[in-house]
């Protein structure tokens, strides 16, 4: 019997799987790996979505190089903006670049209902979810209205980043969410000139933090330059380099993540 009080979380419509990529740190590369993440599914065939859920600090319009304001249906739902093959939305395409959102609770749940529940997807393979740091009322809100399949806890090596994952992870334990592993990012740094490696936010931290509370480690980003000047230019790397290694890291992701929300 379901507990009384508890919100009934109901599946999006016309989308098969919904995966939430988080951090509770901020600064850790969430939004590039979610970004990259998606840009995988949807050159390994899959339909692919991204919502950006970050009200106050959307990172997928510059990411994807994506402006404008959507279009809106018939039945007034928001069509989705198209970058690479993936469908897109964020607040960052209904405020201007140089507005700030200094909204209180109320409309910041106003806006977060509308991005959920009146968008026109079309029909989705997979929506990955770009979800803001912290475990707040945003996180909690998206995890108790709508069906998550899975959530991917994105942390650097760094102590101080790891702490605040782990808060991340017993979030999603507690309101019984998958989890389906954690990515290291920012792990290892090798000079292109000279290539010389040197671990510049700690050594492994990520990797020992799954062995510790078994959970699967689900890919090692390096820290590297290219990937970061990619997505300032809203040229991910994924898209701005599909042969490379580091592109690499991100499709084997992408496959890792497809068979364990059983998505081929």
């Amino acid at each position: 019997m379901m507990a009384r009080g508890l919100p009934t979380r109901r599946p999006l419509p016309d989308v098969r799987k919904v995966l939430a990529v988080s951090s509770a740190k901020g600064g850790v590369g969430k939004s590039t790996i979610a970004v990259n993440l998606a840009l995988a599914f949807a050159r390994q065939g899959k339909r692919t979505g991204l919502l950006d859920a970050d009200i106050f600090g959307p990172s997928v319009p510059t990411l994807l190089n994506l402006s404008g304001e959507p279009r809106i249906t018939p039945n007034g739902r928001l069509v989705p903006l198209v970058g690479y093959g993936v469908k897109s939305m964020s607040m960052g395409y209904l405020v201007p670049d140089d507005a700030p959102v200094v909204w209180r609770g109320l409309m910041v749940q106003k806006a977060l209902q509308q991005l959920l529940h009146e968008v026109d997807w079309g029909g989705l393979d997979v929506l990955v979810l770009d979800l803001p740091p912290g475990t707040g009322d945003v996180q909690l809100t998206i995890t108790q209205q709508i069906e998550v399949h899975g959530a991917l806890i994105v942390s650097t090596p760094q102590s101080l980043s790891l702490k605040d994952s782990i808060k991340g992870i017993n979030m999603f334990r507690k309101v019984e969410v998958p989890i389906l592993g954690m990515v290291q990012n920012m792990s290892l740094y090798q000079c292109p000139g000279c290539g010389h490696e040197e671990h510049v936010f700690g050594h492994d931290g990520v990797r020992r933090a799954c062995e510790e509370l078994d959970i699967r480690l689900l890919a090692d980003v390096p820290l590297n330059g290219r990937i970061c000047a990619d997505a300032d230019k809203g040229k991910p790397t994924v898209v701005a380099e599909p042969e490379s290694k580091r592109a690499k890291v991100f499709h084997d992701m992408a496959e890792e993540v497809a068979k364990l929300v059983d998505l081929d």
